[in-house]
Parts: structure tokens; sequence; C-alpha cells
């Protein structure tokens, strides 16, 4: 995953339930492992199901910082970042930013768009083929240009991160291959990464850890 870090900002976003937040912390925690500072921002706040939040203990744990919504894990749904959100573009440590899903989520990075430009940033689009809404690679492509859109930002890597949690096989993964390359034909963006779970035996993965919780 350390692989993926080439500027101090990385943005993941994505549809919903492609495993964003995932890819996010596996990302923050590969960068503490390797003695860097690192914090993690929780701007999922569109979706209370899959949180970088829930994950708090275990990144302090680590060391990494967590900027999370002020009322998270609570039963208030409210989308307020602390003010300490702003140090991602003063500071010198790394940040990973978790964005809510498709363009609603992305609005929340729009508003600072111009800073995230200035500080200089990668955007990652995280994939899944087995999920409904984006199975058709051009569907994920006009998800992926919404996105853009609306944040005012521009991709500059595909994460294939296809799967279908529990039941997810080698063969899944794989049959996922093609229809990733042609969402990187459609928007001419790579592909950085397929990432599947430790002790999936396939050619050239990403290997991570699951980290976020289990609806089902």
């Amino acid at each position: 995953m350390i692989e993926l870090i080439n500027s101090r900002i990385i943005i993941i976003s994505g549809h919903y339930g492609t495993g964003k937040t995932n890819i996010a912390v596996n990302l923050a925690e590969s960068i503490a492992k390797s003695d860097k500072k690192v914090c993690i921002v929780d701007f999922d706040i569109v979706n209370p199901y899959f949180r970088s939040a829930d994950n708090v203990k275990e990144l302090k744990a680590l060391g990494v910082r967590t900027i999370i919504p002020e009322f998270a894990n609570t039963n208030i749904e409210i989308p307020s970042l602390p003010k300490e959100y702003y140090s991602i573009f003063s500071t010198d440590e790394y940040a990973i930013v978790d964005v809510g899903g498709d363009a609603d989520g992305a609005v929340a990075v729009s508003v600072d768009n111009e800073k995230y430009k200035k500080c200089g940033y990668t955007m990652y689009y995280v994939y899944n083929c087995y999920r409904p809404a984006i199975a058709r690679p051009e569907d994920a492509y006009t998800m992926l240009k919404r996105i853009e859109q609306t944040s005012h930002l521009t991709f500059s890597g595909i994460v294939n991160n296809s799967n279908l949690g529990a039941e997810t096989t080698e063969e899944l993964v794989r049959n996922s291959f093609s229809l990733a390359d042609k969402l990187s034909e459609l928007s001419q963006i790579p592909i950085v990464a397929t990432t599947a779970l430790s002790g999936f035996d396939i050619e050239n993965i990403t290997h991570i850890e699951n980290k976020t919780k289990q609806l089902f």
C-alpha cells in the first residue's frame, strides 16, 4: 500500500460500499508503520455504516492522528468536522482523506478544492464491480466523472477493490480484472492497485486487511 503514497495528501473517493474506508485505513496504517507522521480525516459524513471513526482506537495505538466528525459514534448525525481539519493544509504530516460516497460525499472536499490544489494531492477512485450501481464500467465511469465535477478535483488512479465481503473468492477477484481494465480505458486513468485480503494467492495483488465493521 505504501507505494500508493506519492503526495502528502491522499483523497479516497468512489461509490458507496466499494470499500473506500478500508482502503483509507490500510493506507494510514501503512504510513504509520513506516515511521512517518500521518493523520486520517473521516469525511465520510453522509454514510454512517462504514466510517474510519469506527477504527479510532486501533489507529491511535499506531500513532495515527484521527480527525473525525464531532458527533461520530453517537446518535447524532450532523455533518460537522472539528477545526483541526484545516491543519492538514499547513502541517508536514501525511493526510488520508476518506470521502463520502458518490457526488454527494464529494461536496465536502469541494469547499476547499483550492486548498487541496495549492498543497498538492492525489485522489484515488475505489472501484468494486460487484456493487450493482457500478457493475458496468460505463456506469462506474459516469460516477467517476460526477465526483470530479462536484469536487472540482481530478482522479489520478483507480484502486480495483472488487469484492463481495466474506463471500469473496479468488475467482471473483480475477473476474474483475477485465472490467477494471475497461473502466481504465474509458477514463484514461491507470489502475494503480488491485486489492484483496491477505491469504489470496493472486498475481499482482496488493494485500490488505479487513479494517472496517461488517453489516452482515
